[in-house]
């Protein structure tokens, strides 16, 4: 499996409205991101059903489209995969639900979920947050640098860095062993 060094989340809290989520996700594969993460944590599934199919009908012909959490909506939705956490479906039902055809990705935190993670067909593993981030209430440790190099001894699998990670420190996450950088601001 190959990720775009850029993996864009589109978090539905940073956006006033279905339209404006919508407007990004168009901006975004404009301007060449192949890889759109749909992510809302507060929303109930009809809003977020309708916001997927948005997305894929103005951008699911040019992105990668992946459903943060919903197994049941990226099926719907005809998204191209899930992204899963710690506290989500475990990685095996997940599995069973969307199939072997879509990507499966999941969140890790630290270097026994990687270990545990890498033991599963998931396609792709995210480690973090690298850094402090102000995208959830209640973040995980901080792993930083050292915890991305860490994670990229650990697994063999498509390895995507999240949290914190801006324009000025993208580098020196990819050169520490990530594949590819989640921004969702």
């Amino acid at each position: 499996m190959h990720l775009p060094r850029l993996y864009a989340i589109l978090d539905a809290s940073c956006f006033p409205d279905a339209a404006a989520l919508v407007a990004a996700g168009e901006e975004l594969a404009a301007a060449g991101v192949t890889l759109i993460q749909y992510r809302n944590k507060s929303g109930n599934a009809r809003q977020m059903l309708e916001h997927a199919r948005d997305l894929k009908r103005v951008v699911g012909s040019r992105v990668k489209l992946i459903m943060n959490d919903r197994a049941d909506l990226a099926l719907a939705a005809g998204f191209d995969g899930l992204h899963i956490g710690q506290d989500d479906l475990s990685p095996e039902a997940a599995r069973r639900i969307i199939g072997p055809d879509r990507w499966l990705g999941v969140s890790t935190h630290n270097p026994e979920q990687i270990g545990q993670a890498d033991k599963t067909d998931a396609d792709y593993l995210a480690i973090g947050p690298v850094f402090a981030t102000t995208t959830k209430a209640n973040p995980d440790p901080v792993v930083g640098i050292d915890g991305v190099r860490r994670a990229s001894e650990l697994t063999r699998k498509t390895l995507v860095a999240i949290g914190g990670i801006t324009r000025n420190n993208a580098r020196s996450v990819i050169e520490a062993g990530a594949d590819s950088v989640a921004v969702a601001r």
